[in-house]
């Protein structure tokens, strides 16, 4: 009984929740960035270089085919998404900095210190 307990107390810390909320939120961020390669950029991509669809690129070495267009495509898509999540990190920390920024209000003097700042005053104008 006592392998079940610490095994319930270990899946209920926070940061273990954390982190499976974390690996669910990003399976769903990977479908959007996914779709905003395949079904955005790529075919930008492709009318910019003339249609060039690297997949159909193989060598036959032997019996074997070796699909190196495949490897290809799949480095392009990688730095497309590893961009795109580079961008939306960028623009999320600079928000989080601002936020960092605004000064705090100034606190209030207290009665003393406006007390002295009025003696200070009418001696200033003696």
């Amino acid at each position: 009984m006592g392998f079940i307990k610490e095994f319930k107390e270990f899946a209920m810390k926070g940061n273990v929740m954390d982190m499976a909320v974390g690996v669910i939120i990003g399976g769903a961020f990977g479908k959007i960035v996914s779709s905003l390669v395949d079904d955005v950029l790529m075919p930008l991509i492709g009318m910019a270089t003339g249609g060039i669809d690297f997949t159909g690129l193989v060598a036959k070495v032997g019996d074997a085919t070796v699909n190196y267009g495949t490897f290809i495509q799949n480095i392009i898509d990688f730095l497309i998404i590893a961009f795109c999540i580079f961008l939306m990190i960028k623009a999320m920390n600079k928000m989080t900095a601002k936020k960092e920024e605004e000064p705090a209000p100034a606190p209030e003097p207290s009665a003393e210190e406006k007390l002295l700042t009025e003696i200070r005053d009418l001696l200033k104008k003696k």
